[in-house]
């Protein structure tokens, strides 16, 4: 059985078992990692995978979890970040949207009856 030899910032070196080793490859590169419980602090223990860390441990039996950024996480976005207030006016807005799109709907499922000055 293949041990995986690992290193905890508290306990030190501890020995892994494939299965106890998660690998997360992500689409960007930088973002890989892999993480493990401790055998001795039971604290997870996180830290990035490189390429040759990658090929490393999955030649040692550690199963690879694929992990693709969605495209609009990596798009810059330009001014403020929202905040509370913005979220709660927009929460105002599409109650009050509903409301009138309730109240149109009302509006134009009622039949229309001909009165004389339309009738001709």
């Amino acid at each position: 059985m293949t041990t995986i030899k690992a290193s905890c910032p508290s306990c030190g070196d501890v020995e892994l078992t494939p299965q106890q080793v998660r690998l997360v490859v992500c689409s960007v590169k930088t973002w890989s990692y892999y993480a493990f419980v401790c055998t001795a602090c039971h604290e997870e223990v996180r830290k990035p995978a490189g390429r040759d860390v990658v090929a490393l441990l999955i030649s040692g039996g550690v199963v690879a979890e694929p992990w693709n950024v969605p495209a609009e996480a990596l798009e810059e976005h330009d001014g403020a970040a929202l905040n509370y207030d913005d979220v709660l006016d927009f929460a105002l807005w599409l109650e009050q949207a509903d409301m009138l799109a309730a109240a149109a709907a009302t509006t134009s499922a009622r039949p229309r009856t001909s009165t004389p000055e339309t009738a001709a």
